[in-house]
């Protein structure tokens, strides 16, 4: 049952997240394999509230390049 609005999908993906003990990113990825819905329509769908999740949690893995140089603490 794909959902086609911003606030039902990213909640679907939260709901999906914590089920299943993955990452946002993972749950996405999920779910579009799942609906057989292109990765880019799923994209669209993400609101802003899981794109900061996704990049925290690709930040934690260190996936992401650094914006700017920091002082070891």
């Amino acid at each position: 049952m794909p959902l086609n609005t911003s606030k039902t999908f990213s909640l679907k993906i939260e709901e999906i997240a914590l089920e299943k003990n993955i990452t946002h990113m993972d749950a996405v990825l999920w779910y579009c394999e799942k609906y057989e819905i292109e990765i880019e329509t799923g994209a669209k769908l993400i609101n802003t509230i899981i794109k900061k999740k996704i990049e925290a949690e690709a930040a934690e893995m260190n996936c992401l390049k650094e914006k700017s140089a920091k002082l070891p603490v």
